[in-house]
């Protein structure tokens, strides 16, 4: 009985110790080394040292603060719209299709993620831009008469953020919707009940918890996105991301970089408290 719990236990440790080391070499110590870069100064007469000057940088400079707001807005955009098309798409597979063809259904969600977030955007660019399959299309049929500029404006990035995000958010709402008994959708239409008013008073209050812990991840990934604002919103997408990618590559200043990078996550963790409480939702439940 010893030998079977110290070899249980060599077993958990010859497990645990890769996974605390891989966890401490290369998220927590990057992490706290970047912390104390943004409270040290940049090395000028009076900056040596700790220093809240990185962080005030970015209330005093409104190009800042406003980018943050700016992307913030769009964040909680693109969730919505997100929360919007994945509760009837989940909806369909959870409740009105066959057991096999709704797991076809998920292989056709999960099939684009199995390449990287860079040919995604490039599909997207590729289909849009103006010498594009679509622009081909349009003026083959005579809806154009010349090549349309799709690409580079918000409305094309938040459609880009939105395909990016969907599989973060359709996932959730699944998982708590096949919980969800169909013979109380059934007795509210036999009662007389709206289709609005079964999806107001059944499904959404039931799919509360799928809804909040997908919007969280899917407004967390959208707000520290860089590479479909950027490639697709064009020089004019002001993305707070960008700002950070500026400040570290473009001109070596890493102490303000990281400082931006923790008032993303500060920031950013604010206004999922605030939206929590204001929706009078408890993070505990929604992650259980």
């Amino acid at each position: 009985m010893k030998s079977d719990t110290r070899r249980l236990g060599s077993a958990f440790l010859l497990f645990f110790i890769p996974v605390i080391l891989w966890l401490l070499l290369l998220v927590v110590l990057p992490h706290l080394e970047l912390l104390r870069l943004s409270f040290t100064g940049n090395g000028r007469p009076g900056e040596v040292g700790f220093s809240l000057d990185n962080y005030m940088a970015f209330f005093k400079e409104p190009i800042y603060w406003l980018t943050f707001v700016r992307t913030a807005m769009y964040a909680i955009l693109v969730t919505v719209l997100v929360t919007a098309i994945a509760l009837p798409v989940s909806f369909y597979i959870t409740k009105l299709v066959k057991v096999r063809a709704a797991g076809f259904l998920m292989v056709l969600l999960l099939v684009p993620f199995w390449v990287s977030e860079l040919i995604r955007v490039y599909g997207w660019i590729i289909l849009l831009r103006e010498s594009g399959v679509l622009n081909r299309l349009l003026v083959s049929i005579g809806l154009f008469t010349e090549p349309v500029e799709m690409l580079y404006n918000d409305i094309t990035m938040v459609m880009g953020l939105v395909y990016t995000s969907m599989l973060f958010m359709v996932i959730p709402v699944i998982g708590v919707m096949e919980d969800l008994d169909d013979s109380l959708i059934e007795a509210a239409h036999d009662l007389g009940a709206s289709r609005l008013a079964i999806w107001r008073t059944i499904i959404i209050p039931h799919c509360t918890p799928g809804i909040v812990s997908g919007g969280i991840i899917v407004f967390m990934l959208v707000l520290g996105s860089y590479l479909t604002p950027n490639l697709m919103g064009g020089k004019n997408s002001l993305w707070f991301t960008e700002q950070i990618y500026n400040q570290i590559i473009l001109y070596f200043n890493w102490n303000q970089g990281a400082a931006f990078g923790f008032l993303l996550l500060v920031l950013s963790s604010l206004i999922i408290w605030v939206l929590l409480k204001l929706t009078g939702q408890n993070l505990k439940e929604v992650v259980k």
